[in-house]
Protein backbone atom coordinates (compact mmCIF):
# COMPACT_ATOMS: atom_id res chain seq x y z
CA UNK A 1 0.00 0.00 0.00
CA UNK A 2 1.26 3.79 -0.49
CA UNK A 3 2.51 5.29 2.59
CA UNK A 4 2.70 9.29 2.35
CA UNK A 5 5.80 11.21 3.21
CA UNK A 6 4.09 12.52 6.15
CA UNK A 7 2.72 9.15 8.09
CA UNK A 8 6.67 8.74 7.52
CA UNK A 9 7.56 11.92 9.93
CA UNK A 10 5.43 11.45 12.26
CA UNK A 11 6.37 7.94 12.61
CA UNK A 12 10.00 9.13 13.12
CA UNK A 13 8.96 12.40 15.95
CA UNK A 14 7.51 9.50 17.94
CA UNK A 15 9.92 6.44 17.61
CA UNK A 16 13.45 8.58 16.41
CA UNK A 17 13.64 5.56 14.00
CA UNK A 18 15.56 5.74 10.82
CA UNK A 19 13.23 7.39 7.83
CA UNK A 20 13.64 3.57 6.03
CA UNK A 21 12.51 1.54 8.89
CA UNK A 22 9.87 3.98 9.41
CA UNK A 23 8.20 3.25 6.20
CA UNK A 24 8.97 -0.63 6.45
CA UNK A 25 6.99 -0.73 9.35
CA UNK A 26 4.55 1.14 8.13
CA UNK A 27 3.63 -0.84 4.97
CA UNK A 28 3.95 -3.55 7.34
CA UNK A 29 1.40 -2.53 9.11
CA UNK A 30 -0.77 -1.97 6.42
CA UNK A 31 -0.33 1.99 7.41
CA UNK A 32 -1.99 1.20 11.11
CA UNK A 33 0.43 4.08 13.41
CA UNK A 34 -0.07 2.02 16.48
CA UNK A 35 0.79 -1.06 15.57
CA UNK A 36 4.12 0.16 13.38
CA UNK A 37 4.95 1.49 16.73
CA UNK A 38 4.95 -2.16 18.29
CA UNK A 39 6.49 -3.07 15.26
CA UNK A 40 9.64 -0.73 15.55
CA UNK A 41 9.77 -1.33 19.25
CA UNK A 42 10.44 -5.25 18.71
CA UNK A 43 12.86 -4.61 16.77
CA UNK A 44 14.53 -2.35 18.58
CA UNK A 45 14.20 -5.14 21.81
CA UNK A 46 15.52 -7.50 19.73
CA UNK A 47 18.75 -5.00 18.42
CA UNK A 48 19.20 -3.70 22.06
CA UNK A 49 19.97 -7.84 22.79
CA UNK A 50 22.21 -8.07 20.33
CA UNK A 51 24.50 -5.30 21.88
CA UNK A 52 23.69 -6.59 25.77
CA UNK A 53 26.13 -8.68 25.84
CA UNK A 54 29.13 -5.67 25.28
CA UNK A 55 31.03 -4.24 27.87
CA UNK A 56 29.76 -1.00 29.16
CA UNK A 57 32.23 0.36 31.44
CA UNK A 58 32.15 4.22 30.77
CA UNK A 59 29.10 6.10 32.13
CA UNK A 60 28.52 8.42 34.77
CA UNK A 61 26.68 8.61 38.07
CA UNK A 62 23.82 11.08 38.78
CA UNK A 63 21.83 12.58 41.59
CA UNK A 64 18.55 13.18 42.26
CA UNK A 65 16.65 14.98 45.22
CA UNK A 66 12.99 15.10 45.00
CA UNK A 67 11.50 18.69 45.94
CA UNK A 68 11.38 19.12 49.29
CA UNK A 69 14.75 17.64 49.82
CA UNK A 70 13.23 14.32 51.76
CA UNK A 71 13.94 12.18 49.16
CA UNK A 72 17.41 11.71 47.27
CA UNK A 73 18.73 8.94 44.78
CA UNK A 74 21.87 7.89 43.24
CA UNK A 75 22.39 6.63 39.83
CA UNK A 76 25.11 4.89 38.16
CA UNK A 77 23.80 4.73 34.68
CA UNK A 78 26.86 2.69 32.23
CA UNK A 79 27.49 2.80 29.03
CA UNK A 80 30.24 1.59 26.33
CA UNK A 81 32.06 5.22 25.47
CA UNK A 82 33.10 8.29 27.48
CA UNK A 83 31.39 10.16 24.21
CA UNK A 84 27.85 8.39 24.68
CA UNK A 85 28.19 9.00 28.46
CA UNK A 86 28.70 13.05 27.67
CA UNK A 87 25.39 13.19 25.25
CA UNK A 88 22.83 15.48 26.93
CA UNK A 89 20.57 12.18 25.53
CA UNK A 90 22.35 10.05 27.90
CA UNK A 91 22.40 12.35 31.00
CA UNK A 92 19.11 13.22 30.63
CA UNK A 93 18.44 9.39 30.59
CA UNK A 94 20.31 8.89 33.77
CA UNK A 95 18.28 11.64 35.64
CA UNK A 96 15.46 10.06 34.06
CA UNK A 97 15.80 6.58 35.58
CA UNK A 98 17.02 8.36 38.96
CA UNK A 99 13.76 10.29 38.74
CA UNK A 100 11.55 7.19 38.75
CA UNK A 101 13.34 5.41 41.56
CA UNK A 102 12.54 7.97 43.47
CA UNK A 103 9.16 7.98 42.87
CA UNK A 104 8.62 4.35 42.76
CA UNK A 105 11.34 2.79 45.24
CA UNK A 106 12.45 -0.51 43.88
CA UNK A 107 13.62 -3.43 45.79
CA UNK A 108 15.80 -4.55 43.24
CA UNK A 109 17.40 -3.81 39.80
CA UNK A 110 16.47 -6.96 37.38
CA UNK A 111 14.22 -9.62 38.34
CA UNK A 112 17.40 -11.80 38.30
CA UNK A 113 18.65 -10.01 41.24
CA UNK A 114 15.62 -11.02 43.37
CA UNK A 115 16.88 -13.50 46.51
CA UNK A 116 16.01 -16.95 45.95
CA UNK A 117 14.64 -16.96 49.16
CA UNK A 118 12.57 -13.74 48.73
CA UNK A 119 10.71 -15.64 45.54
CA UNK A 120 10.24 -18.63 47.68
CA UNK A 121 8.30 -16.61 50.25
CA UNK A 122 6.08 -14.73 47.49
CA UNK A 123 5.36 -18.10 45.77
CA UNK A 124 4.24 -19.85 48.84
CA UNK A 125 2.64 -16.74 50.30
CA UNK A 126 0.33 -16.83 46.68
CA UNK A 127 -0.32 -20.57 46.54
CA UNK A 128 -1.82 -20.17 50.33
CA UNK A 129 -4.06 -17.58 49.16
CA UNK A 130 -5.24 -19.44 45.79
CA UNK A 131 -5.62 -22.56 48.06
CA UNK A 132 -7.89 -20.55 50.32
CA UNK A 133 -9.69 -19.11 47.81
CA UNK A 134 -10.66 -23.05 46.51
CA UNK A 135 -8.79 -22.61 42.91
CA UNK A 136 -7.74 -26.47 41.96
CA UNK A 137 -4.26 -27.31 41.74
CA UNK A 138 -3.94 -27.27 37.82
CA UNK A 139 -4.63 -23.40 38.41
CA UNK A 140 -2.91 -22.46 41.10
CA UNK A 141 1.05 -22.66 39.66
CA UNK A 142 -0.58 -20.07 36.97
CA UNK A 143 -1.89 -17.77 39.56
CA UNK A 144 1.68 -18.01 41.01
CA UNK A 145 3.16 -17.14 37.48
CA UNK A 146 1.24 -14.24 37.29
CA UNK A 147 1.24 -13.15 40.63
CA UNK A 148 5.14 -13.02 40.17
CA UNK A 149 5.24 -10.97 37.59
CA UNK A 150 2.89 -8.25 39.16
CA UNK A 151 5.52 -8.54 41.65
CA UNK A 152 8.28 -7.92 39.35
CA UNK A 153 6.78 -5.00 37.71
CA UNK A 154 5.94 -3.30 41.30
CA UNK A 155 9.86 -4.28 42.85
CA UNK A 156 12.33 -4.25 39.78
CA UNK A 157 13.69 -1.21 38.00
CA UNK A 158 13.69 -2.83 34.74
CA UNK A 159 9.97 -4.13 35.10
CA UNK A 160 8.58 -1.00 36.12
CA UNK A 161 6.56 1.16 34.13
CA UNK A 162 8.39 4.28 33.56
CA UNK A 163 7.10 6.87 35.90
CA UNK A 164 6.69 9.02 33.33
CA UNK A 165 5.70 6.80 30.18
CA UNK A 166 3.32 4.24 31.67
CA UNK A 167 3.17 3.14 28.04
CA UNK A 168 6.70 1.94 28.60
CA UNK A 169 9.18 -0.07 31.53
CA UNK A 170 12.34 0.90 32.31
CA UNK A 171 14.06 -1.97 30.51
CA UNK A 172 11.99 -1.16 27.33
CA UNK A 173 13.29 2.53 27.43
CA UNK A 174 16.51 1.47 28.25
CA UNK A 175 16.72 -0.75 25.46
CA UNK A 176 15.36 2.29 23.03
CA UNK A 177 18.19 4.35 23.88
CA UNK A 178 20.76 1.33 22.99
CA UNK A 179 19.01 1.24 19.69
CA UNK A 180 19.85 4.78 19.04
CA UNK A 181 23.09 5.23 20.40
CA UNK A 182 24.08 1.69 19.61
CA UNK A 183 25.98 1.52 22.61
CA UNK A 184 24.91 -1.04 25.22
CA UNK A 185 23.47 1.02 28.22
CA UNK A 186 23.84 -0.49 31.43
CA UNK A 187 21.62 0.45 34.76
CA UNK A 188 24.27 -0.96 37.31
CA UNK A 189 23.32 -0.04 40.93
CA UNK A 190 21.33 2.58 42.84
CA UNK A 191 20.69 3.45 46.06
CA UNK A 192 17.51 5.62 47.54
CA UNK A 193 17.70 7.82 50.52
CA UNK A 194 14.42 8.95 52.51
CA UNK A 195 14.82 11.00 55.87
CA UNK A 196 13.78 9.30 58.51
CA UNK A 197 15.00 5.80 56.79
CA UNK A 198 18.05 3.54 57.30
CA UNK A 199 19.87 2.72 54.74
CA UNK A 200 18.36 -0.19 52.63
CA UNK A 201 20.07 -2.74 50.45
CA UNK A 202 19.83 -1.94 46.91
CA UNK A 203 21.59 -3.13 43.95
CA UNK A 204 25.25 -4.32 43.99
CA UNK A 205 25.01 -3.02 47.75
CA UNK A 206 25.59 0.82 46.98
CA UNK A 207 23.88 1.54 49.24
CA UNK A 208 26.52 -0.25 52.12
CA UNK A 209 29.35 1.63 49.70
CA UNK A 210 27.90 4.74 50.22
CA UNK A 211 26.98 4.03 53.90
CA UNK A 212 30.75 2.87 54.44
CA UNK A 213 31.91 6.49 53.13
CA UNK A 214 29.49 8.71 55.06
CA UNK A 215 31.17 7.25 58.37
Amino acid sequence: MSISAQQVKELREVTRAGMMECKAALQEAEGDFEKAVVILRKKGLAAAAQKAARIASEGLVVSYIHPGARIGVLVELNCETDFVAKTPEFQELARDIAMHIAALDPKYNRKEDVPVEVLEQEKEIYRAKAKAAGKPPNVIEKIVEGQLQKFYSECCVYEQPFVKDENMTIGQLISEKIVKTKENINLRRFVRFKVGEGLQKRSDDFAGEVAAQLK
